[in-house]
């Protein structure tokens, strides 16, 4: 009974086992996916997809960077699924946060922490696709230029140009957020009379 599904020992061409190969890689594709797909449960969904992607083609899986080939399957599937979902606007719960026994941060820190994290997500949130996605991979992945290369099918010297375009994107989107959350601050009664004086 052959149904495409049945689970290849190894690779032909190189003796190495699915289990080696792609799972010690399910986190960065769960880190990657979460911020192409902006959304948790889409982002999960999207691992699982890949990797039954990946199993059912494991057997064309030639040997090399493991990492880099099964990144590229979460990538492609990421631009797949991204016409099918409608992002959700509400914010999950966070087992750790909300069941931990820890102590909990005190509130000035944490609220500085949680400020620092969406002010990063929404200058992310506003860069082109191929920047958000060369970004992600080399900055939070850590991977080579090499790997970017192979991830993304593009040479090299188009990853190096390509992240050099994202990082000035990036450092624009974050100023222009910085900017937008220091106005505000500004109109309070005081500072705008003290700017008025000054005027």
């Amino acid at each position: 009974m052959s149904n495409g599904l049945c689970r290849p020992g190894t690779s032909p061409a190189n003796g190495e086992s699915f289990d080696e190969v792609v799972l010690p890689h399910l986190d960065a594709a769960y880190r990657l996916a979460r911020w192409l797909m902006r959304n948790e449960h889409d982002a999960e969904d999207v691992v699982q997809e890949a990797s039954l992607r990946a199993l059912r083609y494991f057997r064309t899986f030639t040997g090399g960077n493991g990492r880099a080939w099964f990144l590229s399957i979460v990538r492609n599937t990421c631009r797949g699924w991204r016409g099918h979902s409608v992002q959700a606007l509400t914010d999950p719960f966070d087992e750790e946060q909300h069941s931990s026994t820890r102590p909990a941060p005190d509130p000035e820190t944490l609220l500085l922490q949680t400020d620092d994290v969406k002010l990063i997500e929404r200058a992310m949130s506003g860069l082109p696709d191929r920047f958000r996605e060369l970004l992600v991979l080399r900055e939070l992945e850590d991977l080579s230029y090499r790997e970017l290369a192979d991830v993304m099918g593009i040479p090299i010297g188009t990853v190096m140009s390509g992240l050099s375009r994202a990082r000035l994107a990036f450092r624009s989107a974050l100023d222009n957020e910085l900017r937008q959350v220091d106005s505000p601050a500004r109109t309070h009664p005081r500072e705008q009379e003290a700017d008025e004086v000054l005027v």
